[in-house]
């Protein structure tokens, strides 16, 4: 024991006193850190899935058996849904009391009054814009924790002012859970379940751009320094030193920064263990109830990242037979390949970008090429980046020579002598790029339904909206609905109802039709093409019918409001404005609750689409942001792996500080050496990503935008100037600490 004390203490002074010590240090402990905190992802993934469906299956309505059932406590239950401005759809569940004591959903402590609604903390602040308090009748209160499956969730429970009907659209419910019956999945509130990805996917995305990336990052800090510490390892090993003895020695250098990283790691874990935690830029609220079921799996996360760090560090410095100690010089003629392969990559990015373009689509051969080109720009980005670093190298060291500077000189020879390198410094970062944009544009296509209904937007606006009243509504009430919308027009849509009609049919008075560019007639006109307003153009297009022509006729305002309180549910009615201004979405929305029992569908032609492609946006955002954060480590990770290539060398370099008279010359070596690749690598890197990303959002929603491209662009560069100037501060302090003594 106190042999294993005094080795584990040999390795401490050993790793302070190291030659790249505090690099290694730094190292050791952001891949610990990062490495604990992708472990507790994938714990925290897991135990969001699984806590919210413990809650939806908590608050999921029980339907009667049978009459007996039926007779007893009960509630009148529908569930509808809504929607904020460019946002996803959530559920509002229309309730009221229906027999005896009627029970109520968890997070409902008491029932609302008639004409009263409760919200979701979230959905409230969201639509506090929208004046959201206001849209359902009066804000009764706020729905507890318990009634959500997560605190970000959207919902709401409304009661309304006229209670509910026991109509074939309304269900009865005697309890909710598994604990008061067989609960019916049909009747649950809340939209989760189907825009949801499975959890599979997701701790696969974390894996991936997380747990990956820090497995990567450790095994580069496992090798930083590793020539000094070979040559002790081969020392011990010589002195009579066990594999045991060996490993103690390789723990005690790395225990203490193993050790720090997972002790803040574990603090991480901790906060979102004790507290709600928002996520950036994705704005999710992490339930640290979720987490608490599965605190002993989040805990033991930093526990394992130190034991996997300490693992890797002493399987690395003791593996048996390294190459690289002989001592004959390479020749620099084995780096052409690189210049060969280079030359291949513009030629991919072509092939990968317009390749699919010689192809007819919806052709196997047109994705083949598509994939063909990404791939070998995978292959040949790296040596295209190392051989534009090496040119660069070979002009710098021309000015060097011109113009007597010692270290443009000495910069230029090294970066011209090593591409291969520069090729493996930014492999990494390159494909991650790639892969990431591709991820994105992917995810993007997936939307693609919501392109049309976007293109409706930008041309049209809110000038003219749509609206489906629920559960129908008397005429007196819709007449009170347009007077309640002053400076508007109206129009019905009526699709065809068989037989020999087979034209769309347009209910509306003269000043609707006059809006619209129509004629007036007297009673009923045929058009065969239609005007060039674009509002009657996209109100045409998203309201189903087969005809080709449509039917005009002209109505008064109370036939309006008779045939509309008489429609089916398949007509569409329009409100419009004959100025071109665009309507208010949330007053009309708010309106309608005060005018219809349940309110009305109300949004631009076409938006129900719009609405429907926003859960793959948010999803995307998910994507964008564990690829930064991937990105970001493996950037990390190359730089550090040349920092600690080019502090191998600065002993070799520190006589240059005598030789010049000052330490530009580590400055100007450092900055080729580890901030010009990754700089390139970020800046070419991304923008080559993003052009082979391009074909795939040709035709769909694109969720590469141009702030995404300057985040990952801007996370290289921090990363990469960081480095550069750790990297030339550590040199000069080398430098510093030279004293000649034969060399």
């Amino acid at each position: 024991m106190k042999l294993a004390r005094q080795l584990l203490s040999i390795g401490r002074i050993a790793g302070r006193r190291a030659e790249a010590g505090s690099v290694r240090f730094v190292a050791l402990l952001l891949a610990t850190l990062t490495l604990a905190l992708s472990l507790g992802s994938l714990v925290a993934v897991h135990a969001v899935y699984a806590g919210k469906e413990e809650r939806r299956l908590a608050r999921t309505p029980v339907a009667p058996d049978g009459a007996s059932d039926r007779a007893a406590n009960a509630t009148a239950w529908l569930v509808g849904s809504d929607s904020l401005d460019g946002e996803r759809r959530f559920s509002v569940v229309y309730l009221a009391p229906y027999k005896g004591h009627s029970p109520l959903p968890p997070g409902l402590d008491r029932w609302p009054e008639p004409g009263q609604a409760v919200l979701s903390p979230e959905l409230r602040k969201a639509g506090a814009d929208e004046d959201i308090d206001h849209r359902y009748g009066q804000l009764a209160g706020m729905i507890g924790e318990q009634g959500l499956d997560e605190p970000s969730e959207w919902l709401a429970y409304v009661r309304p002012r006229d209670g509910l009907s026991a109509d074939r659209r309304t269900d009865i419910v005697t309890g909710f859970g598994p604990s008061a019956g067989r609960v019916s999945v049909a009747l649950e509130p809340g939209s989760g379940r189907l825009d949801d990805k499975p959890e599979l996917m997701f701790q696969a995305a974390v894996a991936g751009m997380l747990v990956l990336p820090a497995g990567a990052l450790l095994v580069v800090a496992a090798r930083t320094g590793a020539h000094t510490r070979d040559r002790r390892t081969a020392l011990v090993a010589a002195l009579g030193g066990r594999r045991l003895d060996r490993a103690l020695i390789t723990m005690g250098e790395a225990g203490p920064p193993a050790a720090l990283g997972a002790v803040i790691g574990a603090a991480a874990v901790a906060a979102a263990i004790l507290h709600d935690v928002r996520i950036p830029y994705t704005d999710y609220i992490l339930s640290s109830s979720h987490l608490r079921h599965y605190g002993w799996g989040a805990v033991f996360a930093p526990l394992a990242a130190f034991l996997i760090a300490q693992a890797t560090l002493v399987i690395a410095d003791l593996a048996p037979g390294r190459s690289g100690s002989g001592t004959r010089p390479r020749a620099a003629s084995r780096d052409t390949w690189l210049t060969r392969l280079s030359v291949l990559c513009p030629l991919a990015i072509i092939l990968a970008v317009r390749g699919p373009d010689l192809f007819a689509p919806d052709t196997a051969l047109r994705t083949l090429a598509s994939w063909a080109g990404i791939g070998i720009t995978v292959l040949t980005l790296p040596a295209a980046i190392a051989t534009v670093v090496a040119k660069a190298g070979i002009l710098l060291t021309r000015r060097g020579r011109v113009l007597g500077l010692p270290g443009t000189l000495v910069a230029g020879r090294r970066t011209s002598a090593h591409p291969g390198g520069t090729a493996r410094l930014v492999t990494g970062v390159s494909i991650a790029l790639i892969v990431l944009m591709q991820a994105i544009a992917w995810q993007g296509l997936f939307g693609a339904q919501t392109t049309e209904a976007r293109q409706t937007l930008d041309r049209v606006g809110r000038s003219v909206v749509t609206m489906v009243i629920r559960g129908g509504a008397s005429a007196s009430a819709v007449a009170e609905f347009l007077a309640g919308a002053p400076g508007t027009e109206a129009v019905l849509l009526t699709p065809p109802g068989g037989g020999q009609n087979t034209s769309l049919t347009l209910y509306g008075d003269c000043a609707a039709l006059t809006a619209l560019q129509l004629p007036c007639p007297a009673h009923e006109a045929r058009v065969d093409v239609l005007p060039a307003d674009p509002k009657l153009r996209e109100l045409v297009r998203w309201t189903p019918h087969t005809g080709p022509k449509l039917l005009i006729r002209r109505v008064d305002a109370r036939k309006l409001t008779e045939r509309v309180a008489s429609a089916s549910g398949s007509e569409t009615l329009a409100v419009l404005r004959p100025d071109g201004q665009p309507l208010s979405v949330p007053t009309l929305k708010r309106l309608s609750y005060e005018v219809f029992a349940r309110g009305a569908v109300i949004g631009a032609p076409g938006e129900d689409q719009l609405t429907a492609g926003v859960p793959n946006r948010d999803q995307g955002r998910w994507s964008a942001l564990f690829g930064l954060v991937g990105i970001a480590v493996l950037a990390a990770t190359a730089g550090l792996s040349a920092m600690a290539e080019f502090l191998r060398q600065g002993r070799a370099l520190a006589p240059l500080s005598v030789l010049t008279g000052g330490v530009r010359v580590f400055r100007t070596s450092a900055a080729w050496s580890v901030l010009a690749p990754l700089a390139l690598a970020g800046t070419a890197g991304t923008a080559v990503a993003a052009a082979l990303a391009a074909p795939v959002t040709a035709n769909g929603e694109s969720y590469i935008t141009g702030g995404m491209i300057l985040s990952t662009v801007g996370v290289i560069l921090v990363v990469s100037v960081f480095l550069w100037g750790w990297a030339s501060r550590v040199a000069i302090r080398q430098a510093q600490t030279w004293r000649p003594s034969g060399d």
